[in-house]
């Protein structure tokens, strides 16, 4: 068995596969895919070993069953925290898992295939591409049981007036509606989104490795700096792309009308 699949069997309520350079990753928590502990520990060591293994360039998250990520595992809270400084290490733990997907060296694909709520719904803000089946749906429903959720992940994604019903009223953003409002690449039917994700991951995984690697980093940086440090800063990761044999692989093969092959220096 290769490292990487030694690597993937030993998860347990995470299962993953490589598949052409892009990794499948599929929660599997029943009956919902809370977050627990485990699941979110799995994840995060995943994607960090992912970020850092040259054979995977993008990444596909979903989950197994109805619904992608139906939030805080709360059932399994008492198990969690127990006593003083339980619950600080509980809530580091949650919010990494979330900078671990945004930070992750390779793209993620979100494929919500049903419910993706509270947690389940910084998951999907925390991905680089967003796609839906028509039966999914998104919120925040923490009001209903005396929690709050992820507003400051949500707010990448919906407007001031949406977001604070959402987090005001429970409201859940159905599929469709996401597609129409440009929150998503795509809505699809469920049997359709997993090869649809797998798509974009693909496209994504033809490119030049180092390219998309610093492309990722470069849109990351400039979210939180003004128009001209971003440009600015775009402009220096140009400078350094530029510089690499993928670079030039990519200039000479537009020339000569063919397909690059990449080496990822």
């Amino acid at each position: 068995m290769n490292p990487i699949n030694a690597r993937f069997a030993q998860l347990t309520q995470l299962k993953a596969s490589l598949d052409a350079g892009v990794a499948l990753l599929e929660m599997n928590f029943p009956p919902v895919n809370a977050m627990s502990r485990t699941l979110s520990d799995e994840l995060t060591a995943t994607l960090d070993f992912i970020s850092e293994t040259d054979e995977v360039r993008a990444v596909v998250l979903t989950g197994a069953g109805k619904n992608f990520c139906a939030g805080a595992d709360l059932k399994g809270r008492a198990d969690v925290i127990k006593g003083p400084g339980d619950l600080p290490a509980h809530s580091r733990r949650t919010r990494e898992c979330f900078h671990t997907i945004r930070e992750c060296t390779k793209p993620v694909v979100a494929a919500v295939n049903g419910a993706a709520l509270g947690a389940g719904l910084a998951m999907v803000a925390s991905c680089d591409l967003i796609v839906v089946s028509d039966k999914s749906t998104v919120g925040l429903p923490e009001i209903d049981v005396g929690l709050m959720g992820g507003a400051s992940h949500a707010r990448r994604l919906f407007s001031h007036s949406l977001l604070r019903r959402m987090v005001l009223t429970g409201y859940r953003v159905p599929g469709p509606e996401l597609y129409r409002l440009g929150v998503v690449e795509a809505c699809v039917p469920a049997d359709e989104l997993v090869a649809t994700a797998m798509d974009f991951a693909r496209a994504i995984a033809s490119k030049s490795p180092l390219s998309v690697r610093l492309a990722k980093q470069t849109l990351n940086a400039i979210e939180d700096m003004t128009l001209r440090d971003g440009y600015r800063y775009e402009q220096d990761m140009t400078a350094a792309i530029a510089k690499t044999e993928d670079a030039k692989e990519a200039q000479r093969a537009f020339a000569e009308k063919r397909a690059p092959v990449f080496v990822g220096r």
